[in-house]
């Protein structure tokens, strides 16, 4: 028996999947961009920019939480469909 779920159909949690992407990718680049002076010897950032790096670790929890979104919901309609 095939699934019918559709391969594009949104299921809970992709929102939360997609921007903990977007905001880890911010993250990782302000985590590069901080890095950067200590490396090339320059003056480094001022320090808002080491709490811009933190997103990365912000952004890993928004993707979590959405990945338990889909697993909860897929459960969720595993036991309806029984």
């Amino acid at each position: 028996m095939r699934d019918k779920t559709q391969t594009n159909s949104a299921v809970p949690g992709d929102r939360l999947i997609r921007a903990g992407a977007v905001v880890f990718f911010i993250g990782a680049v302000a985590t590069l961009v901080t890095v950067a002076p200590l490396f090339l010897g320059t003056t480094p950032f001022p320090p808002y920019m080491f709490g811009l790096s933190m997103l990365m670790g912000v952004g890993f929890l928004l993707a979590g939480a959405g990945v338990l979104r889909s697993i909860a919901a897929g459960r969720r309609q595993a036991r309806a469909g029984q």
